[in-house]
């Protein structure tokens, strides 16, 4: 299995384009120090790929991953799909960016799927652009990303594949999975006037779709964000990947214990930094994170595994940011890593 980083920053990015906190102001003065949002490229076989979550800057990761960039003639690009951990605008808004394509994928959840065509109405919005195929990402039985075409949800058959569909020619190398890890809905989404999880304040969203009430961050139903249990169909070994964690719930307890390599939420160190930062009102839980270290701390359960562990999606607040700071130290005397952008991870 080959896994490629794409990216490791929360929403914004590092430095985030508003911001003139330390870590934003150091990472403009030391470009090595900038982070992209957090993004994930997966070999689906010998010319097809997965892109975990579709960033803004999707453009420049695919630039700058060499095994992503289009082959010599027209538009015959190895970027297969995307697959969404969740609905969030910081992992969805580079799906537009895929227009000029022919044809590609994109596997989510119903609930995901679901805001995305209805209330951004990015199904209307990409039609005359191009052909988008929806495709369940299921809980429960794992699906192959191979490279054969796949029916959109709710639809019996599928027009032949073209472009990056009918490119590859290899067998599927790997299959994926969702494990819920929250129930948080993106803003956009929500049915409370905007007022869920991270929320800054009121905002009237028109009720447009029948979809649930939403959840609370910690509560794992609905699909609205996942972790991806990712599996080598040949040698069976298993990353996960969850760039948001708003519980740690027993099927993720259960999928991280037999896992090879894991690449968990690394948002906020610990679970007071948002108030102390002056970010905003909520603490990590509060706005859906599990802190690193702390009651509840994702780090004591990362160094009890015996898997590769390495934290992503960090925010422009988390001292992690700094190469320097105290708490990779800290970090590495548990065994864990910090993931960083243009990583490759090989299984």
């Amino acid at each position: 299995m080959l896994l490629r980083v794409l990216g490791t920053a929360a929403g914004g990015g590092i430095p985030q384009w508003n911001c003139a906190c330390p870590s934003c102001t150091g990472a403009r003065a030391h470009p090595a120090r900038r982070r992209r949002h957090a993004s994930l490229a997966v070999q689906a076989a010998d010319d097809r790929w997965y892109v975990v979550n579709a960033t803004p800057d999707i453009g420049d990761q695919i630039e700058d991953c060499p095994p992503l960039l289009p082959r010599p003639g027209t538009r015959q690009t190895p970027v297969a799909g995307i697959i969404l951990t969740d609905a969030e605008l910081d992992h969805t808004l580079g799906i537009a960016r895929l227009r000029e394509a022919d044809a590609f994928e994109v596997l989510a959840t119903a609930a995901v799927r679901d805001a995305l065509r209805t209330r951004l109405r990015l199904r209307a919005t990409l039609a005359p652009y191009a052909e988008v195929r929806w495709r369940d990402l299921p809980h429960a039985s794992p699906i192959a990303l191979g490279p054969e075409p796949w029916p959109e949800p709710g639809r019996p058959t599928a027009r032949p594949a073209e472009g990056p569909a009918a490119a590859s020619t290899g067998k599927p190398l790997v299959e994926v999975s969702a494990i819920p890890v929250s129930g948080k809905r993106p803003r956009y989404a929500a049915t409370d006037g905007g007022q869920g999880p991270g929320a800054g304040g009121p905002r009237a969203v028109p009720d447009e779709t029948a979809e649930p009430v939403g959840a609370d961050p910690g509560h794992e139903g609905a699909g609205w964000s996942v972790a991806l249990r990712i599996t080598d169909r040949a040698s069976g070994a298993t990353a996960l990947y969850a760039p948001a964690v708003a519980a740690w719930s027993a099927a993720l307890a259960d999928a991280a214990a037999s896992a090879d390599c894991l690449i968990v939420d690394g948002t906020f160190w610990d679970d007071e930094e948002p108030i102390r930062t002056g970010i905003g009102p909520r603490t990590a839980t509060g706005m859906g994170h599990l802190p690193i270290v702390g009651p509840g701390g994702t780090a004591e359960r990362l160094a009890a595994l015996r898997a590769r562990c390495l934290y992503t999606h960090l925010n422009n607040t988390n001292p992690l940011v700094d190469p320097d700071a105290a708490e990779h130290r800290r970090l590495a005397e548990w065994g864990i890593e910090v993931a960083a952008d243009g990583m490759v991870i090989e299984l």
